[in-house]
């Protein structure tokens, strides 16, 4: 018999926004938490880089409490467009499209009704998550140092939220599946007109994926993908020149005026560990899992361990699962989910990224269906907002 445990400790490594909501999560489920960086505050603000965030991040943030905080930093869209470059057809989802939410979604966490999903840049989402560490009597946050070492007895759950080239996973010998996409992805801020500021878009090109992400007064965060040497030669290009390229990637009717920082590529990749859970340590987000960021999955997915990850933490302290358990239970319950979105994410990839005579007229009926099938829609977006294993729920 599993004997209730008023105290349960657990270590954190890594306070990246994934490391912060897991840590948050933790104590929200009764824990006692300590999370640690090697790099200062000022440090993990540095990247430059814009989130989609899904239905299923909202409702985690609303279970937490957290939503009524970050939603301030988050921009809503209201319109996704889905265009297929290659074949001229184009889809819009709306909030119409959403359809009811998952069937054990609590009264707490009731969907909103009037985005599709919200956008926030990195340097907005991650203030409010290390001040809400900082302020949670349950959490001791260190930041700027290795973790030190402490008298107490060894934490009963480790966290490694430590990003894709995981030091931890790498020290407990968990190897994984690397996959290299040809393609880069390029990312920058643009002045743009032709969109409204609540409208995103995510173009189907030859090339590879393009997001257009709204982030208010006209100004738009563009995730590019494209070849690597593509990707190289625009970093280098001069402003005037690198907005040329753009405009002729755009589909017609959008515009760019401005561009507001450098562009910068990173290599696009998948990533899935071998194993999710080693001895007491879980590997959470990208420290276990990567994906191409088509369709806006790759923190959506992340924030979905934590949320998983967080039932089970309530299990243990209400006496219902023994934290032994807990990081077994834990792998065999997200592998799912991770799987069918990467496979998802990859088959986008190679289904959209090319002119195969033979391909072409499939994404064209396919296109064709879900402009004009209201419940296809609604299976479309369910996958996107909430992970294509409620699909299978449904």
């Amino acid at each position: 018999m599993v004997h209730p445990n008023p105290v349960f400790r657990a270590q954190v490594l890594g306070a990246g926004p994934t490391g912060a909501l897991a840590a948050l999560a933790l104590a929200r489920a009764g824990w006692q938490v300590r999370i640690c960086d090697p790099l200062p505050a000022s440090a993990l603000l540095e990247r430059n880089r814009a989130y989609a965030f899904s239905h299923s991040s909202q409702r985690l943030l609303s279970q937490m409490g957290l939503w009524s905080s970050l939603e301030q930093v988050m921009v809503p869209f209201r319109r996704l467009e889905l265009v297929d470059l290659a074949v001229e057809r184009q889809v819009g989802f709306t909030p119409a499209d959403l359809g009811p939410g998952p069937a054990n979604a609590p009264p707490s966490a009731t969907l909103s009704s009037t985005a599709v999903g919200w956008i926030a840049q990195h340097q907005q989402l991650l203030p409010p998550l290390l001040a809400a560490l900082a302020a949670d009597p349950a959490v001791v946050l260190e930041l700027g140092s290795p973790p030190a070492q402490s008298s107490l007895p060894p934490p009963d759950l480790v966290v490694a939220a430590d990003g894709p080239h995981s030091p931890s996973r790498a020290a407990l010998g968990i190897g994984a599946l690397h996959w290299a996409y040809s393609q880069n992805c390029l990312t920058c801020l643009v002045q743009l007109r032709g969109s409204a500021n609540d409208q995103a878009w995510e173009l189907l090109r030859p090339e590879g994926p393009f997001a257009v992400l709204p982030l208010g007064d006209g100004i738009f965060q563009l995730v590019w993908s494209a070849p690597a040497r593509r990707c190289r030669q625009l970093e280098s290009l001069g402003d005037g020149a690198f907005l040329d390229a753009l405009a002729g990637a755009l589909p017609d009717g959008l515009q760019p005026d401005a561009l507001l920082d450098a562009p910068r590529a990173y290599p696009a990749g998948l990533l899935l560990a071998h194993s999710l859970h080693r001895g007491r340590t879980v590997l959470v987000g990208e420290s276990g899992h990567r994906c191409h960021p088509v369709g806006g999955q790759g923190l959506n997915l992340c924030w979905r361990d934590v949320a998983q990850l967080q039932r089970l933490a309530g299990q243990v302290v209400a006496g219902r699962l023994a934290v032994e358990r807990l990081p077994a239970a834990y792998g065999r319950r997200r592998w799912p989910d991770l799987l069918l979105t990467l496979l998802a994410t990859d088959l986008l990839v190679r289904l959209f990224s090319n002119r195969s005579p033979l391909l072409l007229p499939i994404r064209h009926l396919a296109l064709v269906l879900l402009a004009r099938l209201p419940p296809l829609r609604q299976l479309a977006l369910a996958a996107m907002t909430h992970g294509p294993c409620q699909l299978l729920r449904q």
